[in-house]
């Protein structure tokens, strides 16, 4: 049953973030926004993990972990319905931030779900969630526009994954029956002290700035390659076979990552094709696009790399939450600028050359960070270090 309600959930936690992007350009025409307001939609996604991710292992731990991820896939489908038939803009904004308020909640969870319930099986568990989340990614960027087209506009296109949403809520109706809370005295570790460890600084850092590259990718690319020459349904199909890539390859990067001590090698493997593909971006946007869609998703594939690292790097399933929340509260809160800069700097400069040479040079930082935080070590050693520097003589 939880391995079931693990699936469904997983497949419904990026619709609300990257169904936008494919019809990006109906919505902002049919809503009246500007580019700059377009690049505050992108940005919410991150804004959201980092405002109400934080507070999921909270709740989890005083109302139930089981209880907390059934609110949330209501609360994602409420605001995924409600946003598909608004017409203004910022009523729009709300409802997006409402419906990702509840994919951010799940997000963090999900990995102390695993470690809660699966302490043994951390690689190959998050594996299947992780391929879970990169289908529904998938199937989110190539769907929306034929599910648009067949359906009379964007609104049938953004509206449908409020019903997916709903489909996956069923299991957890009945898991929060016999609900279980995390673990919670007097060993729980706090956002707080996970801040303090360099361990929790350079996971949240780490994942802020793959976030970062992820979410501008899919808030972006689908105009990037529409302004290049493709028509909205093949720039959704590039966005889409960019995040398909994920599926396969995250199959295999938890199961290896879980394998090895450090997981240096695999990272190094994985980030090695974002500079690739952005530099050909810059280059041949057109004519190699499906080289470069493929290399750019490679890299993305920090994603599932990091979630595995998530459980490798503490021991217990309340180390697991904190460490989740910090990582993914902190990390989405940088993260954030991303979409929006990325924005910015298309709306200052009319094309993608000097975009791409942000994402590029961000890649540097990236990888040094990820250097240090796939190392074998565990926070919750750190924080017995840091208790002993800081206890009283």
């Amino acid at each position: 049953m939880i391995l079931a309600a693990i699936v469904l959930l997983s497949v419904n936690l990026r619709p609300a973030a990257v169904s936008v992007g494919p019809v990006l350009a109906e919505v902002t025409d049919g809503l009246r926004m500007s580019h700059t307001v377009a690049g505050v939609l992108t940005s919410l996604p991150v804004i959201a993990f980092a405002g109400f991710g934080a507070v999921a292992p909270w709740l989890a731990g005083r109302l139930g972990v089981h209880r907390v991820t059934l609110a949330a896939l209501v609360t994602v489908a409420v605001g995924l319905g409600l946003r598909a038939v608004v017409d203004s803009p910022a009523v729009f904004l709300l409802l997006s931030l409402v419906a990702l308020a509840g994919m951010a909640a799940a997000n963090v969870l999900l990995p102390s779900l695993v470690k809660l319930h699966f302490p043994d099986r951390v690689g190959p568990v998050t594996a299947l969630y992780t391929t879970s989340l990169a289908v529904g990614l998938t199937c989110a960027l190539t769907l929306t526009v034929p599910v648009a087209d067949a359906f009379g506009g964007w609104r049938a296109g953004l509206g449908v994954w409020a019903i997916v949403a709903v489909v996956a809520a069923l299991p957890w109706v009945r898991m929060i029956g016999h609900d279980q809370h995390l673990d919670a005295a007097p060993h729980t570790i706090t956002l707080v002290q996970v801040a303090r460890t360099r361990l929790g600084l350079a996971m949240a850092l780490f994942f802020g700035l793959q976030s970062l590259q992820a979410y501008a990718v899919f808030g972006w690319f689908a105009q990037l390659w529409r302004d290049n020459g493709y028509s909205a349904t093949h720039a959704g199909l590039l966005v889409g076979l960019l995040a398909a890539v994920s599926i396969p390859l995250s199959l295999w990067i938890p199961a290896a990552a879980a394998r090895r001590t450090s997981q240096r090698g695999v990272l190094l493997s994985v980030m090695a094709c974002y500079p690739i593909g952005y530099v050909g971006l810059m280059l041949a946007p057109h004519s190699l696009a499906v080289l470069w869609a493929a290399l750019v998703g490679i890299g993305a594939c920090t994603f599932p790399l990091i979630l595995t690292m998530i459980g490798l790097r503490s021991r217990t399933p309340a180390g697991t939450a904190a460490l989740s929340g910090f990582t993914q509260s902190a990390g989405y809160l940088l993260a954030a600028v991303g979409p929006f800069t990325v924005g910015a700097i298309y709306d200052g400069t009319g094309g993608w050359t000097w975009p791409l040479g942000f994402l590029l040079a961000l890649t540097v930082p990236q990888l040094l960070i990820g250097w240090y935080a796939a190392a074998p070590r565990f926070v919750e050693d750190e924080l017995r270090v840091v208790d002993a520097r800081t206890a009283p003589s």
